[in-house]
């Protein structure tokens, strides 16, 4: 029999009583930083290609490379490198069937956020 209240529940989760756990937001911002890491290989792919070209053009990239904007990437695609890592890490011990506790699970996020973070200002510091 049809539902005749339908049309006035809300939809589930509703947007207004939804909050976003840790765990989600982690996951969805592995993909986005393996995403993000394609314009940092891209920079670098021109980089070489321009030192392949001519002189001229290697001055123009290396400048951009070089530039405040071009350590911002390489420094977000370092960051995004060693979080993408580490979520990996996390999958892979997931993919064990432990871990997957919620307190361990926030635990883990936490840590991969953490922990990337810490390994970047460690490798800029050390680089």
């Amino acid at each position: 029999m049809a539902d005749v209240n339908r049309g006035n529940r809300p939809l589930s989760p509703h947007l207004s009583i939804y909050r976003p756990q840790l765990t989600s937001t982690t996951s969805i911002l592995t993909r986005i930083t393996g995403n993000a890491l394609l314009v940092g290989a891209l920079l670098i792919v021109v980089w070489f290609l321009s030192a392949a070209i001519s002189p001229g053009c290697f001055a123009a990239v290396n400048g951009l490379v070089t530039s405040w904007f071009g350590d911002l990437v390489m420094v977000g695609s370092l960051w995004a490198i060693w979080y993408h890592t580490l979520a990996g890490l996390r999958h892979l011990y997931w993919d064990t069937g432990r871990g997957l506790e919620i307190e361990t699970a926030q635990k883990l996020g936490w840590g991969v956020i953490i922990g990337s973070v810490v390994l970047t200002a460690l490798t800029v510091i050390v680089l």
